[in-house]
């Protein structure tokens, strides 16, 4: 039996937390690829061993024991192994601070060896789905580091004190061995401290951040990452190695995001007229318009051009008139579209398209 046969019913088992089941297949793997793979074997069951000993299996890799509420008993971190992840669609500016954090990362030993420290802390800002969480998972995963999200639920708490307490803990844990923590949603605790309303928890956890930060290690990065940079303490701003600010993607970002998600699919001009109606838009709102269209294509061979075309048109909020007068003024001036394919696009007459394109002269 080949061992890619055991890869569905492995995850089958998984999702329905059968662990018998894991623990079976996951023995027979083992036998399957011991000589081949042995390292990999043995991660197996080492896996396999601490589960038995009722231990998180996270363990086995080396990383320590979570923190916890210590009244709730609840894990303050959510812990992952870094995943590979693809890097995010920036514009040039952006991508070029990234490539500066890289190559200070990469030049670790240079830089601490002459007094230097590379960006350990980072602070994003920016609007909702413009990709502050999955560059933070980037930087997990080019770096080798552990993913650790704070669990804002069990950390945030209404007892006096304990928030600044958890919050200790967390960040204690995160500079003990290499990790990346994000502090998502990182207004909820890093609020200006001129709060009427506050009773001195928020000034301890602010105080708390402040003073964590300006020790950060280089062997770990801390990023936090937040909606509403407005909200934040003003000296919470200067302890961060850097403060980035990530925009809704320009022209050429979205283009590359919409080439991305349709790749293997032949598109042709339309994705550079995609490009010009979405802006404006999130790289999370493009992704979404994409993978609805691929699902229409699937499902009711639908023609993905006029797909793609009335997701657009669907994200614009009932608009449709003012998006179908945008349409036909960027695919004609921008892509040179025949009134015939603007038509058939939009589902209209070419009577209808030459009415769109006189009132959008005016």
């Amino acid at each position: 039996m080949k061992i890619e046969k055991y890869i569905a019913p492995l995850i089958r088992a998984s999702l329905d937390n059968d662990l018998r089941t894991v623990r079976a297949l996951s023995t027979k793997i083992i036998r399957n690829i011991k000589t081949d793979n042995p390292e990999i074997a043995y991660q197996i069951s080492e896996a396999l061993n601490y589960n038995g000993s009722g231990l998180s299996t996270s363990r086995s890799i080396g990383y320590g024991s979570l923190p916890q509420d210590s009244d709730s008993r609840s894990d303050l971190l959510i812990v992952q192994e870094p995943i590979e992840t693809e890097k995010p669609f920036f514009d040039e500016k952006l991508n070029n601070i990234i490539k500066t954090i890289e190559d200070e990362r990469k030049n670790i030993n240079k830089l601490v060896s002459v007094g230097l420290n590379p960006t350990s802390s980072i602070l994003l800002y920016g609007e909702p789905g413009v990709g502050k969480t999955f560059l933070a998972r980037y930087f997990s995963s080019l770096f080798n580091l552990k993913f650790a999200s704070l669990d804002m639920a069990s950390a945030v708490s209404s007892y006096f004190g304990k928030t600044g307490q958890n919050l200790q803990k967390v960040i204690n844990y995160a500079k003990e061995e290499p990790t990346l923590l994000l502090l998502d949603e990182f207004d909820a605790i890093a609020k200006k401290r001129d709060d009427s309303s506050d009773l001195g928890e928020l000034k301890r956890v602010v105080n708390v951040l402040l003073k964590e930060l300006e020790d950060w290690p280089s062997h770990s990065i801390l990023v936090a990452a937040t909606n509403h940079p407005e909200l934040l303490d003003r000296a919470i701003w200067r302890r961060f190695d850097m403060a980035i600010e990530i925009p809704l993607p320009e022209k050429e970002a979205r283009l590359n995001i919409i080439n991305h998600e349709f790749r293997g699919m032949e598109l042709g001009n339309i994705s550079k007229l995609v490009a010009l109606l979405t802006e404006g838009m999130s790289p999370a709102d493009i992704v979404k318009i994409c993978e609805r269209s691929k699902k229409q294509v699937v499902m009711y061979d639908e023609n993905l051009e006029k797909a793609i075309v009335l997701e657009v048109a669907s994200m614009n909020k009932g608009k449709n008139i003012e998006f179908n007068k945008r349409f036909c003024k960027i695919a004609r001036e921008e892509l040179g579209m025949t009134y015939r394919e603007m038509a058939s696009i939009l589902g209209k007459s070419v009577s209808a398209i030459q009415n769109y394109l006189k009132k959008g002269d005016k």
